[in-house]
């Protein structure tokens, strides 16, 4: 796993809100996907198709039938989507995350943005004790991510500027989106993705979230 890796960050004021993606900077998503696929392989071929798909569509298609067609590109049986929707509720946090949420709470309004339907995103949210000021998801917004728009409708909902906000990244595709809204990003790549090509640097990249703070209080810019 490639080290921390930092640019920089402006203003030194801490956010009023910090915003997150849920599925893959909180939630461990990928052990999921691969414990119903029944290999590490077929699990990150399967979520990989489905993220290309989610993130390339714009629009909102029914999340549950973007798992589908993924599964199906990529030969999965025809019962895994729903043995996914079946076992959600598994679905586990990173080490280090309830941690991170627990320290802003009462610091800065806390809000998720997620590629998800809004039946299963709030199920997903719920798996975190956290109070939530906000929860968007792509159906709500009416697209995926990175489009502009669910940023933007977390935003509106917390009546917060971009400035004054900062978001926590799971995939890099999000920095096409938080660029194109101006809001500052903590990129917590936990599996070691790469950057898509053309998606600008985040200002902070880690595995972990143990910088998360220290970053926000301007200690580590």
């Amino acid at each position: 796993m490639p080290p921390a890796t930092f640019g920089t960050m402006t203003g030194h004021v801490f956010p009023k809100a910090v915003l997150f993606d849920l599925l893959t900077a909180l939630l461990d998503s990928w052990t999921l996907w691969n414990a119903v696929a029944g290999s590490e392989a077929k699990g990150r071929a399967w979520r990989a198709e489905y993220l290309r798909l989610t993130y390339g569509c714009g629009t909102y298609v029914p999340y549950e039938e973007l798992v589908r067609d993924a599964a199906r590109a990529t030969g999965m049986p025809d019962s895994a989507p729903q043995a996914l929707e079946d076992r959600w509720l598994e679905l586990p946090a990173w080490s280090g995350a309830q941690a991170a949420l627990d320290a802003l709470q009462g610091r800065a309004r806390l809000a998720v943005v997620t590629n998800c339907s809004i039946r299963m995103g709030r199920l997903a949210a719920g798996r975190l004790r956290t109070k939530w000021d906000c929860i968007v998801t792509a159906e709500e917004a009416g697209c995926y991510k990175p489009d502009p728009r669910p940023y933007r409708l977390a935003l509106s909902t917390l009546g917060v500027a971009p400035k004054d906000a900062a978001f926590v990244a799971g995939s890099g595709y999000d920095l096409f989106g938080t660029s194109a809204v101006g809001l500052r990003t903590y990129w917590h790549n936990r599996v070691g993705l790469a950057r898509p090509e053309g998606a600008p640097p985040a200002a902070v990249e880690s595995p972990t979230l143990d910088l998360l703070i220290p970053w926000l209080e301007g200690q580590s810019a």
